[in-house]
């Protein structure tokens, strides 16, 4: 892990587009600014960490699905 120092309204640079500046620091509190790419996810980690859960149990959960047996797919005609 790479660990920086900086001061309020200092920034930080993650390849050429992504800006993370100190906005305030206080009591033990961080807050940071980031500016990125609309296309780049931005989340706080236990939130990434929440997605992640629900993703894994909605995948497993569609792995358990069993269809009705009376269930057809419609085929093409030949």
């Amino acid at each position: 892990m790479l660990v920086l120092s900086r001061k309020k309204n200092e920034t930080i640079m993650i390849g050429d587009d992504i800006f993370v500046t100190v906005v305030d620091a206080m009591n033990g509190v961080v807050k940071v600014g980031i500016d990125a790419p609309r296309n780049v996810k931005v989340y706080r980690k236990e939130v990434y960490d929440a997605i992640q859960a629900e993703n894994r149990a909605a995948a497993q959960s569609s792995q358990n699905l069993k269809l009705p047996s009376n269930l057809s797919f419609p085929t093409k005609k030949k």
